[in-house]
């Protein structure tokens, strides 16, 4: 399958806008799947060559225009190379040229000819001359080259995303007489630790799932950014590993990410996801309501939002659950403070229920999110609070001591399947 670098990105951005006014009561919004690095292990002499991490992905939204994504440090993206000293030494090869055409100045055309074809050979293998920012070989640079990605396309305005981080991937093809060649992914939580910037990750998908557990790898890194350690919480995306109609028994509507949008627009979509203002569903259930208030829902606030506890006299969590046919089916609701179970509720959809947290320190930063299983599953993102708020460089508000406190009032949203 081409690339859109392959394809050309002032090609695909036409695309896109063409089918948007083909389909104008459809956001369409371009993105692409990144593998920004993989590299290469082993050989073909002695039938162990392995290409590690195929399938290690990112997804980029909300870059507007080609020339954001024309020079984003990826593989084989000529564009993002280096260029320098070791460019002169892959140009060597050039010099045979000269024998060659003294050679074939005297007539001895097959010496020439050998000459230039070799000459031709190396320049063609050298080819373009330029260095990858990361080696192809370099098996021991970690996540360095996927967190160089993230901020190269977090400065450019983008969202990023870690696709499916415990899906595994692992194929063989066959060589012939030269062997197999592996390609293999291994799953990569860990990479949701060890790099910062990005806005969220594959939560919900139709695979294995361990990090959204509670006091998992997500719930260790959102309190990471509780205090202080990272400037931007990650928010739980809604996946499918939709190909064809069909296959494998996928379907585009199985998993859905619902937004909560204050203007029915691409920049307005934009911004929910950057705020983290929307929940991973299957299909069958809605999450109508989640918020947490105190002073007697005087103070509220929604998903991706920090609730200022300052004089607080109580914290309540609020939600709704209804199934998508209005039906009533079995669910269990688990309530999650900052990586520990406070609540686990049993009912029946239409489901609605508050739960009064006596037992959270008001004098703490703190994070709530909801886990519904059942008829479905719904994984919403995280509810802050804490004493005193700040708003940070993303936009987000961040718990910052002695920072000014800006209004909480509720925000005015609707829902956009």
């Amino acid at each position: 399958m081409p690339s859109v670098l392959d394809y050309g990105l002032e090609r695909y951005f036409a695309d896109v806008a063409a089918a948007q006014a083909r389909h104008p009561k459809v956001l369409l919004v371009p993105g692409v799947e990144v593998v920004p690095h993989y590299f290469w292990t082993g050989s073909l002499a002695d039938r162990s060559l392995t290409m590690h991490n195929s399938q290690k992905n990112l997804l980029v939204l909300g870059l507007s225009k080609p020339e954001d994504y024309a020079s984003l440090p990826v593989n084989g993206n000529q564009a993002s190379y280096h260029y320098g000293w070791n460019s002169l030494w892959e140009l060597a090869p050039a010099v045979l040229f000269v024998p060659a055409v003294w050679l074939m100045t005297r007539r001895y055309r097959i010496a020439a000819a050998m000459l230039g074809l070799t000459g031709g050979l190396l320049l063609a293998s050298a080819w373009p001359f330029g260095q990858p920012v990361f080696s192809f070989y370099g098996d021991r640079l970690g996540d360095r080259p996927y967190q160089a990605f993230i901020d190269a396309a977090i400065e450019r305005g983008g969202l990023v995303v870690w696709s499916m981080p415990e899906a595994r991937d692992f194929n063989v093809y066959p060589f012939g007489p030269l062997g197999n060649v592996t390609v293999k992914t291994d799953p990569y939580p860990e990479a949701l630790v060890q790099t910062t910037g990005y806005t969220g990750f594959g939560g919900l998908y139709q695979d294995t799932r361990t990090v959204t557990q509670p006091g998992g790898i997500w719930d260790q890194v959102l309190k990471q950014y509780l205090i202080g350690q990272r400037s931007q919480p990650p928010f739980a995306f809604g996946e499918i590993a939709f190909h064809t109609p069909g296959s494998a028994g996928i379907e585009l509507d199985q998993v859905l990410t619902v937004l909560w949008v204050k203007d029915r627009t691409a920049d307005g979509l934009i911004d929910a996801l950057r705020q983290g203002r929307f929940y991973a569903t299957g299909k069958n259930l809605r999450l109508d309501t989640f918020h947490v208030e105190s002073h007697g829902g005087q103070r509220l606030v929604t998903p991706g939002e920090a609730l200022d506890l300052t004089d607080a006299r109580n914290v309540t969590v609020r939600l709704s659950v209804t199934a998508t046919d209005k039906g009533a089916y079995p669910i269990s609701v688990t309530i999650i403070r900052s990586g520990q179970i406070v609540s686990k509720i049993a009912g029946v959809t239409p489901f609605e229920q508050q739960f009064v947290d006596d037992a959270v320190s008001l004098d703490t930063r703190n994070f709530y999110r909801v886990v519904v299983e059942g008829a479905g599953e719904i994984l919403s993102n995280p509810i802050f609070i804490g004493p005193v708020l700040a708003e940070s460089e993303g936009g987000h508000l961040s718990m910052i001591p002695g920072a000014p406190v800006p209004s909480n009032g509720p925000s005015r949203m609707t829902v956009e399947p």
